[in-house]
């Protein structure tokens, strides 16, 4: 059961402890991997970003700012690829905070911000890609797609495109949308694999199918979080928009039905709840409430799938525990490459680390914004 301390406060209060609590922890340019432009920090930042919106508390906004900034050279170039280190990124994980800068931008007119994200953006377009056009997740995984690129690499581009007048970045984001449905989706169950390799040569790939062997939670989660930022740049009369809605709902429709009853989260290998070894996990089921939760206040999903989103908020907040260092969420898997049930099972979990605490501020705001 949730301590007393947490009964009655608001989504938007939680997610204001969540920011102290981090902010508390970290100096923004400390923030780990430190020095690394990565998305780690990049959807913790969102959410920290998406809580300054209700608020408008200033210290929020001079937070993921000042990791920008400091990130980001006067010149625009980005500090881990300035001159001193000739190397652009090798994965999307290291594009995905690219998303910060487009609100920093608009507010400050700092030409810096455009310039970054004037080379950011054509690195998402002209990623190495599969014979059909997939981005590949790494230049280290060739023709292996992995579901976290949807989030990774779709709203910065999607959301430049329409901005910077590049409709061929929106069409490029609602193609990789089809390719990872069409390459990762199980007919039986509607759940997507973790990731595809159109070589079938990786030790996991099915060899008639090339998909991954299990649904592993918080890749799944990426998803539906990435498509709903990408629906908000994608023209309301572009041919290929419902198609997209249609994809995302029958995901989040089959995401639906395994939620554990009792507790009302998801597992980390989603859909084998009762076997051995398997365990709930807090940043899949952050992800899941919160895509549903958006989806259900777009009108995209009926309104009786508020109840799901709702049943997984409050699986969360009865977990959520508080001592000295602040407010605490734990069961984060620390992260995880492809591979069989054991695999995922046994991976590490942490508490409060930045892509689960981002994921719980994605929750946070989404349940605030719904509800308002």
């Amino acid at each position: 059961m949730a301590n007393s301390f947490y009964q009655g406060h608001t989504a938007t209060e939680y997610a204001r402890m969540a920011c102290d609590t981090m902010m508390k922890k970290f100096a923004a340019e400390d923030l780990p991997p430190k020095d690394r432009f990565h998305y780690h920090q990049g959807v913790f930042l969102s959410g920290v970003q998406q809580t300054w919106h209700p608020t408008g508390d200033s210290k929020y906004y001079d937070y993921f700012k000042a990791w920008v900034d400091h990130e980001i050279l006067p010149d625009g170039s980005i500090l881990r690829w300035s001159k001193d280190q000739p190397k652009d990124p090798d994965q999307l994980d290291d594009i995905q905070p690219g998303i910060l800068l487009y609100e920093l931008y608009e507010r400050t007119g700092d030409e810096r911000y455009k310039k970054a994200l004037d080379y950011l953006a054509p690195l998402v377009y002209y990623f190495p890609k599969n014979k059909e056009g997939g981005f590949w997740h790494k230049y280290r995984y060739p023709y292996q797609m992995w579901l976290d690129g949807i989030y990774m690499g779709g709203p910065i581009a999607a959301e430049y495109g329409a901005k910077f007048g590049h409709p061929e970045y929106i069409d490029q984001c609602i193609l990789q949308i089809k390719l990872m449905c069409k390459n990762t989706r199980d007919e039986a169950t509607g759940l997507w694999y973790h990731a595809y390799d159109e070589s079938r040569q990786v030790a996991w790939s099915d060899p008639v199918t090339g998909k991954s062997p299990e649904f592993w939670g918080r890749a799944m989660g990426w998803v539906p979080i990435g498509v709903l930022d990408e629906l908000k740049f994608i023209p309301e009369d572009h041919p290929e928009r419902q198609d997209v809605i249609n994809i995302i709902m029958d995901l989040l429709k089959a995401i639906a039905k395994y939620q554990d009853p009792e507790t009302g989260l998801w597992y980390q290998v989603v859909d084998k709840g009762g076997c051995e070894g398997n365990w709930v996990e807090s940043s899949c089921t952050c992800l899941y409430s919160a895509a549903i939760a958006r989806a259900v206040k777009a009108g995209y999903l009926p309104e009786e799938y508020m109840e799901i989103a709702l049943k997984g908020y409050h699986g969360i907040i009865d977990r959520l525990r508080y001592d000295e260092r602040g407010i605490i969420v734990d069961n984060i898997c620390v992260g995880t490459g492809v591979g069989d049930y054991q695999h995922y099972i046994h991976r590490p979990t942490g508490e409060n680390d930045l892509h689960g605490m981002g994921a719980f501020l994605i929750l946070m705001t989404a349940i605030a914004e719904a509800l308002d």
